[in-house]
Order: structure tokens, then C-alpha cells, then sequence
């Protein structure tokens, strides 16, 4: 997916306009929450989500979503990753 058809998407659920988020090589966050739901494209490298013991990989032109609380554990590729990032409360 390129950004404009992100953006697109975005307004259409009426989610507000996203941020773009680095993230530093071969990083990773242990489980976690957060107290929004996300909708996020990737713009470089990747990102592995891991929710329920599954793990999902996400490189350029991916989109990932987490519920509103959603526990899940995050891990970033060796070139770390960027992404656009949009967060409805």
C-alpha cells in the first residue's frame, strides 16, 4: 500500500492524521498495551509483532492494526524500522 491510499483509509475511518515513528536497530519492546487503537504503514525497514504467541512481520508497504489495549511484544529489524502511525483514542 503506498501512503496516499493510507491516508485515505485514515479518513474514511475517521482516524486523525499520522505521525511518523523510528524505531533503532534490531530493538524490541517486551508485551505491552497502549491506551489507543493504531493503525500504522510501514515506510522502511520492518517490524515483528508478536500477539497471542504469534508473530507477524511487517516490511514496506504493510499495514498493521492493534486494539484499543491489545497486549502484544514488538521487535525492529537490523535496520530498525519507520513507520506512520495513526492513534484514536
Amino acid at each position: 500500500m503506498n501512503k496516499e491510499q493510507f491516508l485515505q483509509i485514515l479518513r474514511q475511518s475517521e482516524y486523525p492524521e499520522p505521525v511518523e515513528v523510528q524505531q533503532v536497530p534490531n530493538g524490541h519492546l517486551d508485551e505491552h498495551t497502549h491506551p489507543f487503537s493504531v493503525q500504522a504503514l510501514v515506510i522502511d525497514g520492518f517490524i515483528e509483532i508478536t500477539i497471542d504467541r504469534k508473530t507477524t512481520k511487517y516490511a514496506s508497504g504493510d499495514v498493521f492494526a492493534l486494539a484499543l489495549n491489545q497486549v502484544h511484544a514488538e521487535a525492529y529489524g537490523p535496520q530498525g524500522v519507520r513507520y506512520l502511525a495513526s492513534r484514536k483514542q
